[in-house]
């Protein structure tokens, strides 16, 4: 009674679309539960039995599983190995047997957390609370969408529009010209050979001896260097290919 009495009068509210499943052989608790859970704002289901969890995780997976030990067919021992080896979510494992060997064996297995019956429900959702923060937490961040420009020295080159510029002013490049500078850039500090610049511009047809890689780094070193006899961004590596420099300084 005094369960459903904490349930019925609880006002610690939390605003959430989190799907927890409930798995435990006792009706009772199951919709207490449920009731409890839902008014914190989480989407709450409840089954019996190892059978029904799998039958409802193929069709909803959960965000967090609360699995009972002693359970009719299959133990929730059992129950949470399966869940772990397939990489599933997180589990808080209830059980009326409260020693400490059932406690670690449960989290041995894979239970995130474990909590004696009975229990007070506020506590349970604390538990909650704290795995779904760690689930969250250990979620890898989202990585950055890569950037459309590319930057050295004082000049800006626009992937996506295909500009070059320094400053404020727009530098005029062929396309030729673009799509060799974008390689060198985006390349940076590495010596690149002739053939290896010629295989990274898709789609160029080239013949034995043919040097319009020469010509093109000759072209943008007299539209990016301050003195292209002495280049300080696309460097010459004699008897190897080219090296660009970002930070723009001779060695």
């Amino acid at each position: 009674m005094a369960l459903r009495t904490m349930i019925l009068y609880s006002t610690d509210m939390k605003s959430n679309k989190e799907h927890i499943l409930v798995v435990d052989d006792d009706p009772g608790l199951c919709e207490l539960l449920q009731q409890y859970l839902s008014e914190q704002g989480y989407e709450v289901a409840a089954v019996n039995d190892g059978a029904a969890m799998e039958q409802h995780l193929a069709q909803q997976p959960a965000d967090l599983v609360i699995l009972d030990l002693m359970l009719p067919g299959e133990d929730g021992l059992t129950l949470a190995r399966k869940l772990r080896a397939q990489g599933a979510q997180p589990i808080i494992m209830l059980s009326a047997r409260g020693e400490d060997i059932d406690r670690i064996i449960g989290l041995e297995v894979g239970a995130d957390d474990y909590l004696a019956k009975p229990f007070n429900p506020r506590e349970l959702l604390a538990r909650i609370r704290a795995v779904l923060r760690r689930k969250e937490s250990a979620k890898p961040e989202a990585e950055a969408p890569p950037s459309s420009t590319l930057n050295f020295g004082p000049y800006r080159l626009d992937i996506h529009s295909h500009q070059l510029t320094h400053g404020n002013e727009e530098v005029a490049l062929t396309a030729g010209e673009f799509n060799l500078l974008r390689i060198f850039v985006e390349h940076p500090n590495r010596v690149l050979s002739r053939d290896m610049l010629m295989d990274l511009i898709k789609g160029y047809e080239r013949t034995p001896f043919d040097r319009s890689i020469d010509v093109r780094v000759t072209r943008l070193r007299r539209k990016i260097e301050d003195d292209p006899a002495a280049p300080a961004y696309i460097r010459t590596v004699w008897g190897e290919g080219y090296l660009f420099a970002p930070q723009g300084k001779a060695s």
